[in-house]
């Protein structure tokens, strides 16, 4: 007769499957909060389906009533009351798993991060990460930042854009996903104060020639460096685990720094 498993997995009660319809963390992000109110459009994301860690499940169940917020499109938001105070606040669109969101708040915790992303995964861990390190300057959106943009900030609320890595859609047919767009730009130029800073990293080099030509076409942002060109890495932006693995295959990464511009007729209305 064989002997019995004592082991702690054999232990553990066998878990309930969810009923149908029932969301996957009833406190949590919602997995589709703008539904059908808006129009369809071609996405520049794709959500990952992966494993949610039982830490990442309990950060979502906890602290995404206090730190978390679904981009549902139906309001406008006031980030000094988001963020409990009036600070500078920087959008981070597509943060991973947030661990450089985390060290960048860290440095600057006078500076809100607002961090957009659709990962579960990613989304608990930064909420994980931000409890354990006491950062109390991150708040984490569940959506379309594209939504986020048009629909739920005003105008000159932003004093930055950061956009990391974002997907590359390498084949030709799917250059249309690419986030760094005119139009999308001209949407974000109307949320971002003038002089606020846009930068954006890739490690796919036929994107960051896509993302230096339209920036330096786009009549609201100017390149931060005179000579033009790509920037170096500015010592905010932490070298990531997955950057440095990429690095040391022989991967370029380039960074763009580009500030938002003032135009004339904009001064002469504040004057």
């Amino acid at each position: 007769m064989s002997e019995p498993n004592n082991s702690p997995e054999a232990l553990q009660p066998p878990t309930t499957p969810r009923p149908k319809g029932e969301p996957r963390f009833p406190d949590g992000p919602k997995p589709d909060p703008a539904g059908s109110h808006f129009e369809r459009r071609i996405r520049s994301f794709q959500p990952r389906r992966s494993r949610v860690t039982t830490g990442q499940a309990d950060a979502l169940q906890r602290l995404w009533p206090k730190w978390g917020l679904d981009i549902d499109g139906q309001r406008k938001l006031d980030l000094a009351e988001l963020f409990g105070g009036d600070r500078p606040v920087v959008l981070e669109i597509g943060f991973g798993m947030g661990e450089a969101t985390a060290q960048m708040a860290a440095e600057d915790p006078d500076t809100g991060i607002l961090a957009v992303d659709v990962h579960t995964p990613g989304q608990g861990n930064l909420l994980n990460l931000a409890e354990q390190n006491g950062l109390s300057n991150i708040r984490v959106a569940n959506g379309d930042a594209i939504i986020l943009l048009r629909e739920m900030l005003t105008p000159d609320s932003l004093s930055g854009l950061r956009v990391y890595f974002p997907d590359p859609w390498p084949k030709k047919r799917h250059h249309k996903r690419r986030l760094i767009q005119p139009e999308f730009l001209s949407l974000a130029a109307a949320r971002l104060r003038p002089d606020a800073l846009v930068h954006c990293a890739t490690d796919w080099e036929p994107y960051a020639e896509q993302m230096l030509e339209v920036l330096s076409a786009h009549p609201d942002f100017e390149n931060t460096r005179p000579e033009g060109g790509y920037a170096p890495r500015p010592t905010f932006r932490p070298l990531t685990r997955f950057e440095g693995q990429g690095l040391d295959k022989g991967h370029v990464v380039n960074d763009l720094l580009f500030r938002r511009v003032q135009h004339r007729e904009q001064q002469s209305v504040g004057d």
